[in-house]
């Protein structure tokens, strides 16, 4: 069996090949990138783990034996997964390797915007002294906190937050019943009301194309002047231009984001106009031990496809073949 290894960002594939070579998988590492590159060394491989090439319909389509392909992260978007499963390729990503560092950087965000912390740090080194520069601050107790989206990362930030002492918390999310969120302490509204009543919202859920900025011009109208946005989920949930449209007019008061419609970003980002936002480089993911979880369990399941298991996380049965 041979698997490839898509993937240019990590320092080493040792915890991939431990793991695959124990089903007597050959291991070929490879920075492919194009259709074409891609096809190449992975046309004749078993499995597949993949990073941010795309692996589209074209792609698929000059796969001779693949069985799995196996997303590193969270989303998968990357990968046309209906041409994949109609070919009777599994896809699977990693839903949990990174809940306690995702929702980390949302609350590092959240509290950077709401304590403005860059600002003034920036402030400080050029030798100004004002407390008043970023506008006026407002502490967390008895706020209302606003979590679009109730998956494991942001049920995970939740927890964090039950000691900051919100007033109320909102969920909005049509998939999670509305028992699990009221036993976690919340109340389960719609995005309009959430949108509308909300100090703070944290945005996490997946890009689609039913998501796709959602968060726009209408929807920051809503929000208070007071009102703090942190994404640390897809970039494209957001519609940039209305986002920086609502910090430059003061529509709300700050942004902290994690993740951006085109990564990396342009040298003319228009946010970087902007002192009422917090910009990170899509680091939420990160940490030591998530990274190797990230790698371990993306090679796990393509072991356990190879193996004539069905992995835990398969992302496209419903077109699968």
């Amino acid at each position: 069996m041979k698997v490839v290894l898509l993937e240019d960002r990590y320092a080493h594939h040792d915890y991939e090949k431990g793991v695959l070579k124990a089903v007597g998988a050959e291991v070929v590492e490879s920075k492919a990138s194009t259709p074409a590159e891609i096809i190449a060394v992975a046309g004749e491989a078993d499995g597949i783990t993949v990073n941010l090439a795309p692996i589209t319909a074209e792609v698929i389509s000059g796969l001779k034996k693949c069985k799995v392909i196996a997303r590193y992260g969270v989303g998968f978007d990357s990968v046309d997964i209906k041409a994949a499963g109609e070919k009777g390729i599994m896809v699977v990503n990693v839903p949990d390797y990174c809940d306690e560092d995702v929702s980390d950087q949302a609350l590092a965000l959240l509290v950077s915007c709401a304590r403005q912390t860059a600002l003034h740090d920036k402030e400080v080194r050029k030798g100004n002294w004002n407390i008043r520069s970023g506008g006026p601050m407002f502490r967390f107790k008895g706020k209302v906190l606003g979590i679009a989206g109730y998956g494991r990362i942001p049920q995970c930030l939740h927890k964090k937050l039950k000691g900051f002492g919100f007033a109320r918390v909102l969920v909005a999310d049509p998939f999670v019943p509305k028992e699990v969120v009221e036993k976690a302490g919340a109340e389960l509204v719609d995005l309009t009301t959430l949108l509308k009543e909300s100090d703070y919202v944290s945005a996490h859920v997946p890009l689609s194309d039913k998501t796709k900025h959602m968060f726009g011009k209408e929807q920051f109208a809503m929000m208070k002047k007071t009102a703090i946005f942190v994404n640390t989920a897809r970039g494209g949930i957001v519609d940039t231009a209305a986002l920086y449209d609502a910090l430059k007019n003061k529509t709300i008061a700050w942004a902290g984001l994690d993740v951006h419609e085109q990564e990396p970003v342009a040298k003319d980002y228009p946010l970087f106009a902007l002192d009422n936002c917090v910009l990170s480089d899509h680091v939420g993911w990160y940490s030591e031990e998530s990274q190797v979880d990230l790698q371990t369990k993306a090679a796990k399941a393509v072991a356990e496809a190879l193996s004539g298991k069905t992995p835990q996380f398969v992302v496209n049965k419903q077109f699968l073949k």
